[in-house]
């Protein structure tokens, strides 16, 4: 490596550190100034089928509904198993009725990928791009149903805007927004499902996912069965029952779910925890100060991307650059050197958890969602810079 870009101050060890050091992509860091005592505990011990436990579950999903302005045409549901349990009861009740185009260009996409083609057996048109980069989202196929991510959280890369998604298209658009969410303009009018899970953008604690469905995908679900069985808690809608002339109803959205009557028992602890967050955000300004805060925090890791000649961002166009999942490329590095800077900043208690993902190529990446401050993300990029003069001095 004796061609390596030379290193500023690599043996100078920074002095400002980071106020909070969690730069993890999930869960996330928790909002500024949060503490477990300012959690109402009321809730805790008790059924969450009772008055109490339905009202909290209630206002979680009415405070989701103001903070992301959802519009009242959609439903919003608590579900089980985080953003992966929300996407694949989508997949598992939707797909299916029409041809299906499945996106893929970082692992969470790949994985929906191979659920649709080897799990479900679709005859899906399988569009991708290598880690960095955007598929052609013009060869969509606007009759097909489409399942993609909007922030591909493992490689940095994003779907810049929705002016692909046509307003007369036939198929359903499903769309995993679990690193978007809270922090990138989503358009409603053009997804008819959206998913996600409150571990990745407002800190939240895991486990749980969130469900929203347009006036579309609650139409697929009730004109629509698929082949395949379906696990309880993939199941939205109502057993088909006779109607009174003796003919057979069509089947049912089970509404309780869009009103706080969860499929399985949740975590009322992590419920009171993401309705703290929601609060928060509606007290800072509500979506604008959200996004304003992660564009900060974006800004400010680019600026010393920018000022440093070894380090580059994996995704490459900055018109579908995460302002969440930052991801960061070191080009003229051993493999391993990415891990040994994240285990060295993690010893040094000055950055938690800035490891690149394991199946994405070997590099760092820092979370720039709206929790995180600029001052701490500022602090951040001198001690990438100090770590990688040692390793690999």
């Amino acid at each position: 490596m004796t061609d390596r870009p030379p290193v500023r101050g690599a043996h100078d060890k920074p002095t400002l550190r980071p106020a909070r050091a969690h730069f993890s992509s999930g869960p996330c860091a928790k909002r500024p100034g949060w503490s477990a005592a300012a959690l109402a505990t009321d809730s805790l011990g008790r059924s969450h089928r009772s008055g109490l436990g339905k009202a909290r579950l209630k206002l979680a999903i009415d405070l989701t509904r103001r903070v992301l302005k959802v519009p009242d045409s959609h439903r919003i549901g608590i579900v089980p198993a985080s953003d992966t349990g929300a996407f694949e009861m989508a997949m598992w009740t939707m797909l299916g009725a029409r041809p299906a185009a499945m996106l893929a260009w970082e692992s969470f996409g790949e994985g929906w990928v191979t659920d649709a083609v080897k799990q479900l057996k679709l005859d899906a048109t399988v569009i991708t791009a290598p880690y960095g980069e955007l598929p052609d989202l013009t060869r969509v196929p606007q009759d097909h149903d489409v399942a993609f991510t909007w922030n591909g959280t493992t490689s940095g890369v994003r779907v810049p805007n929705g002016e692909w998604i046509r307003d007369d298209r036939e198929g359903l658009t499903l769309c995993d927004a679990t690193s978007a969410v809270f922090a990138q303009e989503l358009p409603w009018d053009k997804l008819d499902v959206v998913t996600y899970s409150w571990q990745k953008v407002l800190g939240g604690e895991g486990g749980h996912g969130v469900l929203i469905l347009g006036p579309r995908a609650v139409e697929r679900l009730e004109s629509y069965t698929p082949p395949w069985p379906l696990p309880k808690i993939f199941r939205l809608t109502s057993a088909k029952k006779a109607d009174a002339a003796g003919g057979v109803a069509g089947a049912k959205l089970i509404e309780g779910i869009f009103a706080g009557e969860t499929i399985n028992t949740p975590s009322m602890l992590a419920v009171e925890d993401y309705i703290d967050g929601l609060t928060w955000a509606e007290g800072i300004g509500g979506l604008n100060e959200l996004y304003a805060r992660a564009d900060a925090n974006a800004q400010a890791l680019d600026r010393w991307v920018e000022a440093t000649p070894w380090v580059e961002h994996l995704a490459k166009d900055p018109s579908t650059r995460s302002n969440t999942s930052v991801c960061l490329s070191l080009p003229g590095a051993a493999p391993d050197v990415p891990k040994k800077i994240a285990a060295l900043l993690e010893q040094e208690g000055v950055a938690f958890d800035i490891g690149g993902y394991r199946d994405a190529p070997p590099g760092l990446r820092v979370w720039c969602g709206a929790t995180v401050d600029a001052a701490d993300v500022q602090a951040l990029g001198p001690w990438i810079e100090w770590a990688y003069g040692v390793v690999t001095s």
